[in-house]
């Protein structure tokens, strides 16, 4: 009898502590594991409650404020890989050193939207036949990691065939052979910025610019714990973040366009953005709908608009050493019907650069 009392002693101060733990302690507003702004206690009325919101808010708000949440999570995804022996966790896993996600199916559909998209930006855009577009492809690391590590990945090779198939439009410049997957971060996505020269040459070359230059290398002193840390949810060693700089990259001037349409100042590299949530962003501010920059000290008129997704923020540093002028637009965030009244492309190579995470994906696109 006494071990019973115990036991149900024991089982309400853990059910009720828990409980008072969820209602009373202090709630964090966003997670930076997950880099997510987490759900908050939802309006309660007499609507909502009969209507069924109020139940789903409360959920959404229950898991998201679950104490010690990403101890939770870490001893799940432990459990999971080395208890149950399961090769990925959260649909990620690690091989050489690296974080990545297993490849979603190749989907065509997105790649006709895309291409689409594409067509209608150059149809819309380009009013001289004698202007060149170039199309290039980002892959996925996994292009490099996945399969000679066991695990599926999509085939690239008919993925990039594909794209090039639907964009006979464009002009395509072939970057795969220049990479490998220690150009990009072991805990993100993204490729590095000091490992892509070649590859920043080799688009430059094919569009008929010469941008080779030499470069300072500037180690940023914050540690870079990328996209993947928070979903892979175990302790991982944190990525360094390295730029690059020359004179003519510090006399570039940058305008970024803000919501009203007016273009104001800013820096190649945003230092506030490098202590925030994804120390990425420092390139070029992150998600930034229309950017120009300029090199005064250019010898040459000729001017570049780039249509590129995040990848771009880190590449088009290098271009500056070869034009006049770079317009750089993300049509993620702005639509891309808004886009003729900014660019102009007589004088200009026009290049179309994305990654296969977005193409694959496509919707994405405005």
């Amino acid at each position: 009898m006494k071990k019973n009392v115990i036991s149900v002693v024991i089982f309400a101060v853990l059910i009720y502590g828990i409980s008072a733990l969820c209602i009373f302690a202090p709630k964090d507003e966003y997670s930076e594991s997950e880099r997510r702004v987490l759900a908050k206690l939802p309006d309660f009325s007499k609507e909502t409650l009969l209507n069924g919101d109020f139940a789903k808010g409360f959920e959404e708000y229950a898991t998201d404020n679950f104490p010690m949440r990403d101890t939770m999570r870490s001893l799940k995804a432990y459990f999971a890989t080395n208890a149950l022996g399961k090769a990925d966790n959260n649909g990620l896993f690690t091989a050489d050193g690296h974080i990545s996600k297993i490849d979603e199916p190749i989907d065509y559909a997105m790649l006709d939207i895309a291409s689409d998209k594409l067509r209608k930006i150059v149809n819309n855009i380009v009013k001289d036949d004698s202007t060149k577009v170039y199309f290039s492809i980002v892959p996925d690391k996994n292009m490099y990691l996945a399969n000679k590590n066991g695990y599926p990945s999509i085939d690239y090779t008919e993925f990039i065939e594909e794209m090039k198939d639907r964009t006979e439009f464009m002009e395509y410049i072939d970057i795969t052979h220049l990479l490998d997957a220690n150009d990009y971060y072991y805990t993100d996505t993204h490729w590095r910025q000091e490992k892509i020269g070649d590859v920043a040459e080799h688009i430059a070359s094919s569009m008929g610019s010469d941008i080779e230059a030499v470069y300072d290398v500037n180690t940023l002193d914050t540690p870079f714990n990328g996209v993947y840390v928070g979903q892979y949810a175990m302790k991982t060693e944190p990525d360094t973040i390295r730029y690059l700089t020359n004179a003519t990259i510090q006399n570039a001037v940058v305008s970024y366009c803000d919501d009203n349409g007016i273009f104001r100042r800013g820096d190649m590299y945003n230092m506030d953005k490098a202590k925030g949530h994804d120390a990425y962003e420092m390139f070029l501010s992150g998600s930034i709908p229309l950017v120009t920059i300029e090199n005064p000290d250019a010898n040459t008129d000729k001017e570049l608009i780039m249509f590129r997704d995040s990848y771009g923020s880190s590449l088009a540093p290098f271009f500056v050493q070869g034009y006049k002028k770079i317009t750089l637009a993300d049509i993620r965030y702005m639509e891309s019907g808004m886009l003729e009244g900014f660019l102009n492309t007589d004088n200009a190579d026009v290049l179309f650069i994305y990654s296969t995470s977005l193409l694959n994906k496509s919707t994405a696109l405005r």
